[in-house]
C-alpha cells in the first residue's frame, strides 16, 4: 500500500470553521504535507495562513512559487493564483480560471493526483456549485482516497453533494471525524473503503459541444468523463453545474446590455428630434418611443424570468 503523504483540502462558502477544526486536531508530527484551496476574491486580504498557524501546531502559510514540499506543513493557495502540486515542489500560476475560480480546487487536486498518484488524499468541504468534484475524480482515478464533508453538516452542501453524485467517495465524514481519519490513513492503516477501490471509468475523446465559453466566447469542447467538463481553447474549464449557472448570468447580463443600448438609442433619437425639421422630428420621436417600448419589454422579460425562478413550484 502506498505511503499517503499528500493531503489536498478544498472548500468555499462555509468551510473555514470546518478547516480550522481539522487543523486544530492534527499533531505537529503529522506525516504529510497539506495543500489548502479556499475560494477567495482576487483582492482579498491574505489572512488564512496566520489563522491556521494559530489554530493548530502545524506551520501554515501561503505557498510560494517553486517552494519545496515538506511534510508537516500547510501550503495555502494565494488569492488569484492556481496552486499546482509537482513531484517535490509547488507551482503558482495565473492561468485561465477553472469553473470561474482562481485558485481552483479542481486544478490543485488534479495536479496532485498526476504527480503523486495513490499517495494523495483529497478532502472536499462545504461550498457552493461544483468545484472539487472533477478533482476528486482524478484523485480516485489515480488510486488515491476521497473524503467529503457530510452534507448534513456542511453549511453549503452543494459541493459535497455534487461530488457524492459524480465520484466514488471513500469516506463521508463530519468535520470532527476528518482529522482522526487523516491520521489513520497517513500512518498506513488500511480501513474499510467504498467501491472507489475498484473504480474504473472510460474516458472518451473530446468533441465540440456546440456551446460557447461564458468567459471568452470561444468554442467549448465536451470532455467525456464523470463528471463531464467543458473546456475552451483558451483553457477555461467548466463543470456542468457551473456552466449552467454562468450561462444564466451571461444571458441576464446581455439582456441588461440590450436595455442600455435601446434606452441610449431612444435618448439619441429624442436629441436628434430637437434639431430636426418638423417632418423629420416626427420620425425621430416615433423611433424614440419604439425603442423605449422595446427596452421596457426586455426589462419585463427579465423580471418575469426572475419571478419564475423564485416560484416554489418550479423545479430547481
Amino acid at each position: 500500500m502506498a505511503h499517503r503523504n499528500i493531503v489536498t483540502i478544498g472548500g468555499s462558502a462555509g468551510s473555514i470553521e470546518s478547516l480550522k477544526r481539522i487543523v486544530r486536531e492534527l499533531p505537529d508530527s503529522f506525516p504529510a504535507a497539506l495543500f489548502v484551496v479556499i475560494h477567495r476574491t482576487a483582492l482579498e486580504k491574505s489572512w488564512l495562513g496566520q489563522v491556521l498557524s494559530h489554530t493548530g501546531p502545524l506551520r501554515a502559510g501561503e505557498a510560494l512559487d517553486n517552494e519545496r514540499v515538506e511534510v508537516g506543513r500547510i501550503y495555502i493557495a494565494p488569492p488569484d493564483f492556481h496552486l499546482l502540486v509537482a513531484e517535490d515542489h509547488i507551482h503558482l500560476t495565473r492561468g485561465p480560471k477553472e469553473g470561474l475560480h482562481r485558485p481552483s480546487i479542481n486544478m490543485t487536486f488534479r495536479s496532485a493526483a498526476l504527480a503523486h498518484q495513490d499517495r494523495v488524499i483529497g478532502v472536499l468541504l462545504s461550498g457552493m456549485l461544483d468545484d472539487g468534484a472533477s478533482g476528486l475524480w482524478e484523485i480516485v482515478h489515480h488510486g488515491g482516497i476521497s473524503i467529503v464533508q457530510h452534507p448534513d453538516e456542511a453549511q453549503f452542501p452543494s459541493m459535497p453533494l455534487q461530488a457524492l453524485k459524480d465520484v466514488p467517495i471513500n469516506y463521508k465524514l463530519r468535520a470532527a471525524e476528518i482529522a482522526p481519519r487523516l491520521l489513520q490513513l497517513t500512518n498506513g492503516r488500511r480501513l474499510a473503503e467504498s467501491e472507489a477501490e475498484d473504480f474504473i471509468n472510460d474516458i472518451l475523446p473530446e468533441r465540440f459541444s456546440g456551446f460557447t465559453c461564458p468567459e471568452c466566447r470561444g468554442p467549448l469542447f465536451e470532455h467525456h468523463k464523470t463528471p463531464i467538463e467543458f473546456r475552451c481553447r483558451t483553457g477555461h474549464i467548466f463543470p456542468l453545474g457551473t456552466l449552467i449557472a454562468e450561462s444564466a448570468s451571461t444571458r441576464e447580463r446581455k439582456m441588461y446590455e440590450a436595455i442600455v443600448s435601446l434606452e441610449e438609442g431612444s435618448d439619441i433619437a429624442e436629441y436628434a428630434a430637437k434639431m430636426a425639421e418638423p417632418g423629420e422630428k416626427r420620425r425621430f420621436l416615433a423611433e424614440a418611443q419604439e425603442l423605449r417600448r422595446c427596452a421596457l419589454a426586455v426589462r419585463k422579460l427579465i423580471e418575469q424570468r426572475k419571478a419564475s425562478l423564485c416560484d416554489e413550484n418550479v423545479p430547481q
